[in-house]
């Protein structure tokens, strides 16, 4: 089953993606390609639609990104926005001024001509600018749609081709009707049937999997996190035994992380999970290794010579299933090229190459809170589902400086805690990501009559999208107060807590 579809060109903007996730909200299938992306590529894709993205680029800059010119050409609807817009009027003959002051933030804008893109809004409606450039004069056959204080064209369309332009970012929620915008171009300008579901994705994702498979057998490095489980779903439902999930217990996991991922399986009785423990050989190799990326750099590679171990007392074995996302499909694709690799912590490099498998990723389509949609549709467990996102390298990056077996039973002792409460306190599906940190600090205290000196932990909580930004979460001070008195009298070798309060940026959300 074929979708119809809406092509991004990603220009360089930080919120590429969100358009992305917005016109994926509406049911219609979308996918980003760099802008350099040539026209035969985009044939072959056949959308329905364009749309141009902002960028960090001044449209009078040097070597600023430019689309195929044959892109005009194609005969469908086209939406510019932000840098997209200034693509659209240079394209047919309009203006573009540099403004000394850069406007960011809310505006007011003013519907001044009715037309399909802008049908369902009030006369005044709130928008997010974002840019430095704007439209001066209009191309000739172009009209004004509607204005801000700062902007005399902040919408613009031509009166006879299905081309539109917008300064304003409607892609993000500064702009409450951006979402109705961008429904009225994909389904009523583009004619995009909404029919990109959890269901159809799917049946669909079944298909291909078993064209692909055959009766070859397929292993997938089973985690317990949302990626991995929703993965090993889909997978046990295309090909049922076939599939050979191998759960590798590297001592770095959340408090008795493999006896409840057991549980979550539980209801799937044919879908046999090979457990190993090889916690004894990832701290042997860690003893003594303080920095993070030499931490990374360790469980990573010790995480694939496990793996290959396990692999090789299977036969049969043709393919390796990894829980790539979307995100790090794009993300491997910079704006100027391909980079060298996708992130190392979301996938298993080097497996393929060694193994000589070949690689089978049935979840590279979706974005994160696809996934979760497509997990409910599978029958998981809304636990599993609604779990927060786990670091790849586990609680090797929670503990701060070297790791060892006694620090990792304290800092699962202590996570455990805070995560039980928050869900005690119906906080846990209200945060997107919490967990707590272990400290190279020690402090002074006070238990009974004894003088302590002992371990310090930070607790972290914060809420995103996407983790590309976050907020930390203001929990309830009686609830702080809970977790922390539990945490000191309940973890020996703790006897301070302290609250991370710092959003990202510039922070980042883990510590290490």
């Amino acid at each position: 089953m074929s979708h119809d579809s809406v092509l991004i060109l990603d220009f360089g903007s930080q919120y590429t993606q969100l358009i992305a996730r917005c016109v994926r909200s509406l049911q219609v299938y979308c996918e980003i390609h760099p802008y350099r992306i040539n026209l035969e590529k985009i044939k072959e894709l056949q959308p329905k639609a364009l749309i141009l993205s902002g960028s960090p680029f001044s449209h009078y800059q040097e070597g600023a990104p430019q689309p195929d010119p044959a892109i005009w050409s194609l005969g469908i609807p086209i939406l510019g926005i932000c840098y997209g817009m200034q693509l659209v009027a240079d394209h047919f003959g309009g203006k573009i001024e540099r403004h000394d002051k850069r406007e960011y933030g809310h505006a007011q804008l003013e519907i001044k001509t009715p037309c399909r893109l802008l049908e369902g809004l009030s006369d005044s409606e709130q928008v997010w600018m974002s840019h430095g450039d704007s439209v001066s004069v209009l191309p000739e056959g172009f009209v004004t749609l509607a204005s801000t204080a700062n902007a005399p064209h902040a919408a613009i369309a031509h009166s006879t081709l299905p081309v539109f332009g917008l300064q304003f970012h409607p892609e993000v929620v500064h702009t409450p009707c951006g979402r109705q915008i961008l429904a009225n171009f994909a389904l009523k300008i583009a004619g995009c049937k909404p029919d990109w579901t959890p269901e159809s994705f799917v049946q669909s994702a079944i298909r291909t999997i078993r064209a692909s498979v055959g009766g070859q057998k397929v292993i997938l490095g089973l985690s317990g996190g949302v990626d991995s489980s929703v993965a090993a779903m889909l997978l046990y439902e295309a090909i049922g035994d076939q599939l050979i999930p191998i759960f590798v217990d590297n001592g770095l996991l959340r408090y008795h992380e493999a006896e409840r991922v057991r549980e979550s399986f539980a209801a799937v009785p044919g879908l046999k999970i090979n457990f190993v423990d090889a916690s004894d050989l990832f701290l042997q190799k860690l003893a003594g290794v303080a920095d993070p990326e030499a931490k990374r750099r360790i469980i990573g590679a010790t995480f694939i010579e496990v793996f290959e171990s396990e692999a090789r007392k299977l036969s049969e074995v043709g393919f390796l299933a990894q829980g790539t996302l979307y995100p790090d499909v794009i993300e491997s694709v910079s704006l100027r090229g391909p980079s060298a690799t996708i992130k190392s912590h979301h996938n298993v490099g080097g497996l393929p190459e060694k193994m000589k498998l070949r690689l089978i990723e049935p979840l590279r389509e979706l974005f994160k809170d696809e996934v979760r949609e497509v997990g409910r549709q599978l029958g998981l467990p809304a636990t599993l589902i609604g779990r927060h996102p786990f670091p790849g390298p586990g609680l090797a990056v929670r503990i701060i400086g070297a790791v060892d077996a006694q620090k990792i039973r304290c800092l699962q002792l202590v996570d455990e805690i805070f995560i039980s409460e928050l869900r005690k306190w119906n906080l846990y599906d209200k945060t997107w990501q919490a967990f707590a940190v272990l400290l190279p600090v020690q402090s002074v205290g006070v238990m009974g009559d004894e003088r302590t000196y002992d371990n310090v932990c930070a607790l972290r909580a914060v809420n995103s999208l996407d983790g590309m930004t976050a907020d930390w979460t203001q929990l309830p001070l009686d609830f702080l107060k809970h977790v922390s008195s539990r945490i000191i009298n309940e973890v020996q070798g703790i006897n301070r807590v302290v609250y991370d309060i710092s959003s990202k940026p510039p922070a980042t959300i883990e510590w290490e």
